[in-house]
């Protein structure tokens, strides 16, 4: 590789990747082409060592990707060596935190997807299986080996994927173990093989095509493959599990119909032509034939279809043209994943950030990308529809009464609805085997079907209850319930249809559905103290974090469900994510206060602080808000705490709100909480995660830049001592009620929006907060002003705008500007999140929501009130 193909890497990252500038900032010694992975800092914390040795591996796998140093394999394998290492780390660390000097050994994990093939994406997931050997496990005196299990996996999830200012080392998804809702997130080897070989359905099997022994008890974990290896290679043709896989690919063009036809939008992965029919052309084949030729079982899609076409299987010129556009996806794949480390596969819909992940590539623009990839995705379709032959096929005639009545119901694609119901009849869906369930599911299937086809988009309504359906270990007790309170199904059918974010926690926790039978269902939130005695329970801390997450999860349910059914104002329903929010804050930092209090004491004289900033310290969050949270601690910064194990009070309060985030933040059996935010801390990400009060003081006076200024004029205090909160309301009183240059305050100001319009543009028409005359134009006008008139200071806007208004700084149409778009937000982030146009069905949903009467009208008084907004704004940028 020359030094001027890295240098026009490095530019093109520069030019068209905020996480590699950043990255290359963080780290300039690692901006080098390389697949070498990075040594761990063993004198920082693990957690701390995997991050920053992540992320150093991520600038020089992407830089060696972007100037052709390496090739995918060398990519992809670079990246799942390292999640082995991390995920290796994670267990031996998890194990010795919880039995002090004990030997790592009786908990394995199995890689599987493109983890287990060596495949791993820039932005990946990763997706294992652990099991314990009960013999061998070390745990603790008295303790249940299967609790130990347990504990020791929590601590797995959290080490890997807890979010901190380094950023997390991989998100991880337990959810692909056999009845992910029931069972324990680490499971007995013995049951494991016991349920693999007498229960499995077929994309099980074609799962453990990729499946190895990645990390942990390597032992341990072979000899699990070893005998499961009958299960997945059958020497006799299985084309009933070839025929499911086919249904699999099916649902997902069907469930994923938006990102099927090629184009802006385009999904590489699930897509038709793209990612997943290349690996499923490979793995039916597999199927078939791999149980008779051993040479075929080959985990990398790209060695299987060399493998499968040398043995004669396949077609030399189909084998070709599928790794062709295999190497082709993956890398683009790459290029989306780079520009913000986000797990996407979707082509970009905006035609500006399309032409820069083409520019990223090294394409001139966007058209150019899709030029490139559109033969591919032709070639890759018209191989897969051909080996598919549904086209071909004839329906039975005894079914095709059914084909009509879904016709006739609404269905405008009825054979795809018929490939949904024929699966929940053949047994093949888990949830649906018994009869029982079946003899429900018959019972509830012609209201259902009637319901279904009188939805906005039948076909997505239907794919998005099966996916619920294939979600539970049983279906029996919805389809009763469904039967025996019709009310139920409409506004199942409403979530499905409008409301994907609620579909998918319904999915996770179906017994939600059950409680909306009372109407108490619908009541606001209580009082944050109330809603933190509904939270308490005893310890341990692991029990109380489930607990949070279980409830905290009903209650946004339950408000996002007001939402769609128009129960409730959005601006109630953004108090109430709030209240809800703080009273998770408020019982997560003081049941993890307690157990590090167990072990390190207390530091006399002093506490910890959480202040809330943004929309959490207005109290007015989205369905989907993160929290903006700094840490501060009271008292003496030289003290130290007086446990068994003293540490400084900067060291104790540092390590103590890494154990609150993580608290907030990690996944656990029971569901994600919530994505925890520090970066508005004194000094941003450079920072320590917690200063003192003393310090936060000394910097907001001395070092504090505008906008951080900006921000602390909605910051709260949410967690705390009353004497804790009134000396940090002192401090943030003082400063924005310090005298300042209204000239460089302005000037600043108008430089910062400038800066976000260009690294963070709007979305589109619907952006109302980041499009002109939105909701941040709005915030820096309110901030401004109260900054320049020292007056209107409430972290509430209503309440500051109502101040700013009552001394005649600000026109009365600020008032009904906000409320309008804060309306706007809350119920689009819900019901669009995509900020694409919704159906019309759902358009109206929005509006009413609102208090329009119509879509359209809808539409003409927000543009009215954004274009007031503008010009008021405009007054302050002076044009």
């Amino acid at each position: 590789m020359s030094d001027a193909a890295l240098s026009d890497a490095i530019a093109r990252a520069e030019r068209h990747s905020p996480y590699l500038r950043r990255l290359m900032a963080l780290y300039p010694d690692d901006a080098v082409a390389s697949a070498e992975l990075p040594p761990l800092d063993l004198d920082k914390p693990l957690g701390q060592a995997l991050r920053e040795a992540k992320s150093k591996l991520a600038l020089r796998v992407a830089l060696g990707d972007l100037a052709g140093a390496l090739s995918l394999e060398q990519v992809t394998y670079a990246l799942s060596a390292f999640a082995d290492q991390a995920l290796d780390a994670a267990i031996s660390q998890a194990i010795r935190d919880h039995v002090p000097d004990a030997e790592p050994m009786g908990l394995a994990a199995i890689a599987l997807g493109k983890h287990g093939s060596k495949e791993l994406n820039y932005s990946s997931d990763l997706d294992p299986i652990l099991i314990f050997d009960p013999a061998t496990l070390p745990h603790r005196e008295r303790e249940d080996v299967g609790e130990a299990a347990v504990r020791i996996g929590r601590r797995v999830v959290e080490l890997m994927q807890a979010r901190t200012e380094h950023g997390h080392v991989f998100r991880i998804d337990l959810r692909l173990r056999p009845s992910p809702e029931v069972t324990p997130i680490v499971l007995p080897v013995d049951a494991a093989i016991s349920y693999y070989e007498s229960q499995a359905v077929a994309w099980e099997r074609a799962a453990f095509i990729r499946a190895r022994a990645c990390a942990g008890d390597l032992d341990l974990g072979q000899s699990f493959l070893d005998n499961l290896k009958p299960f997945v290679w059958r020497r006799g043709l299985d084309f009933g599990a070839v025929r499911e896989i086919r249904g699999i690919s099916h649902r997902i063009r069907s469930h994923h119909n938006k990102g099927q036809a090629f184009g802006p939008g385009y999904d590489l992965k699930r897509g038709r032509g793209g990612i997943r029919e290349c690996e499923f052309f490979a793995q039916i084949h597999q199927l078939i034939h791999g149980g008779r030729d051993m040479s075929l079982r080959r985990p990398a899609t790209l060695l299987a279809l060399s493998f499968l076409a040398q043995a004669g299987r396949i077609g030399e010129d189909d084998a070709n043209a599928l790794s062709e556009a295999y190497e082709l996806y993956r890398t683009i794949e790459h290029r989306l994943q780079m520009v913000n480390d986000q797990q996407t596969h979707s082509l970009p819909l905006d035609a500006g950030e399309l032409a820069n992940v083409a520019q990223l590539h090294g394409l001139p623009d966007g058209a150019a990308l899709l030029d490139l990839l559109a033969p591919h995705v032709d070639r890759v379709g018209r191989i897969y529809d051909a080996l598919d032959g549904e086209q071909a096929e004839q329906l039975p005639v005894a079914e095709e009464p059914l084909i009509q009545s879904l016709a006739a119901a609404g269905f405008k694609d009825p054979q795809s609805a018929y490939q949904r119901i024929s699966d929940w009849r053949s047994g093949s869906v888990r949830a649906i085997r018994t009869s029982a369930a079946r003899d429900a599911m018959e019972a509830i299937l012609p209201r259902l079907i009637e319901a279904l086809g009188a939805a906005p988009d039948p076909t997505r309504s239907i794919n998005q209850l099966s996916t619920l359906i294939e979600r539970l270990p049983t279906a029996l007790n919805l389809f009763r319930l469904l039967e025996a309170q019709p009310a139920l199904l409409k506004l199942l059918l409403s979530i499905l249809s409008h409301a994907p974010t609620l579909a998918d926690a319904l999915a996770r926790r179906p017994e939600r559905l059950d409680r909306l039978i009372d109407a108490s269902a619908f009541d606001p939130p209580g009082a944050v103290d109330e809603l933190v005695a509904e939270l308490s329970v005893e310890p341990p801390l692991e029990d109380i974090l489930d607990h949070v997450r279980h409830m905290v999860g009903d209650w946004r349910f339950a408000l996002g469900v007001q939402l769609i059914e128009g129960a409730s104002d959005p601006l109630a329903v953004a108090a109430g994510y709030a209240r809800v929010a703080e009273a998770a804050v408020q019982t997560v930092a003081a049941a993890v206060t307690r157990e590090f209090e167990r072990s390190h004491g207390v530091v006399p004289g002093s506490e910890l602080v959480i202040l809330a900033l943004g929309r959490m310290g207005g109290a007015e969050l989205t369905h989907a808000s993160d929290l903006d949270l700094i840490y501060l601690f009271t008292g003496d910064f030289q003290g130290e705490s007086d446990g068994a194990k003293p540490l400084g009070a900067v060291h104790y309060f540092n390590r103590l709100a890494q154990r609150v985030t993580a608290g907030l933040s990690v996944l656990t059996a029971a569901g994600p909480l919530y994505e925890v935010d520090a970066r508005l801390r004194p000094s941003g990400a450079d920072g320590p995660l917690v200063v003192s009060l003393e310090g936060f003081a000394r910097y907001q006076t001395e070092e504090a830049w505008t906008w951080e200024h900006m921000a602390l004029t909605r910051a709260r205090v949410i967690y705390g001592s009353a004497s804790a909160r009134q000396e940090t309301q002192a401090i943030i009183e003082k400063t924005l009620s310090a005298p300042r240059d209204a000239a460089k305050l302005k000037a600043d100001a108008i430089k910062m929006r400038g800066e976000m319009r260009v690294h963070k543009p709007a979305k589109g028409p619907l952006d109302v907060k980041l499009g002109d005359g939105g909701l941040v134009d709005l915030e820096f006008l309110i901030h401004v002003t109260q900054l320049e008139h020292a007056q209107g200071f409430s972290p509430f806007l209503n309440d500051a705008i109502a101040a700013l208004i009552d001394a005649d700084l600000l026109p009365k149409q600020a008032a009904e500007a906000h409320a309008a778009l804060t309306r706007a937000l809350v119920t689009l982030r819900l019901m669009a999140p995509d900020l694409a146009e919704p159906d019309p069905a759902t358009a109206a949903l929005i509006a009413r929501a609102c208090g329009a009467s119509d879509w359209a009208s809808w539409l003409e008084s927000l543009t009215n009130l954004r274009q007031g907004v503008a010009r008021m704004w405009g007054a302050i940028e002076g044009h």
